[in-house]
């Protein structure tokens, strides 16, 4: 078991919490930025315990939630909707024949997988010529050292982070799949340090490492998430 898996596994239950908690915001957020029509067939990559897949179901004909993780697809599994069906399954190597989608979208989870560029490549080739892409992630920081003191603090928090993209480099994995972008905003946010230890069942000597990082430098603790639209060409 990678230790991505091994991370979420542990604390399934923690993340569907928060997931619930967040349920009515991300619908929200989810039908002001994405234009559906109702027919479309959906894909969720890296489902989770089914967060965006539950704020699409009421927008689209089905969804489809993907992810490795059983703990979490149990979670999801237990709050199914009757157009909703949720799989085990790898996002760098997906079981679904291309042009499958209208819609395929991954939300906060492209800054846990050891190649990004293959969930990209693997979203854009399941998704119609016409249709959408949805990629939601915190984002890096355009500045060197800033971006260095948010990965220490982000790994030694949580194993199953890797790195987050930044825009750029977001941007070029778009242009290479063939996705032209159609629309994106950013959100900015502070989170609070004891709640986002717990989320990741961060304790001991690592929760101490990590509480002396944010207290050497506050801005780790700023997060930027973008959003962006994209259209399989």
């Amino acid at each position: 078991m990678s230790s991505s898996t091994d991370r979420f596994a542990r604390t399934a239950d923690r993340v569907a919490a928060r997931q619930d908690a967040r349920a009515a915001r991300l619908a929200g957020e989810v039908r002001d930025f994405v234009p559906l029509a109702g027919s479309e067939r959906a894909l969720d990559v890296g489902t989770g315990a089914g967060a965006l897949a539950f704020a699409l179901a009421p927008l689209v004909r089905d969804v489809v939630g993907v992810d490795p993780v059983r703990e979490l697809l149990d979670l999801a599994r237990e709050r199914a909707l009757p157009n909703t069906e949720f799989v085990e399954g790898d996002g760098t190597a997906l079981a679904f024949p291309d042009a499958d989608f209208d819609l395929v979208g991954t939300h906060r989870t492209l800054h846990h997988v050891a190649r990004p560029d293959r969930v990209v490549a693997e979203m854009a080739r399941v998704t119609r010529r016409g249709g959408h892409v949805l990629v939601v992630d915190q984002l890096a920081p355009g500045d060197a050292a800033e971006a260095a003191a948010l990965h220490a603090f982000e790994t030694g928090r949580d194993p199953s982070h890797t790195r987050l993209l930044t825009e750029a480099e977001l941007h070029e994995l778009f242009a290479t799949n063939g996705l032209v972008l159609v629309r994106e905003r950013r959100g900015d946010a502070r989170r609070d340090l004891t709640a986002y230890l717990d989320l990741a069942a961060c304790d001991g000597e690592a929760r101490a490492g990590v509480e002396a990082l944010a207290a050497e430098d506050p801005r780790v603790l700023a997060e930027r998430v973008g959003w962006f639209l994209l259209v399989r060409s």
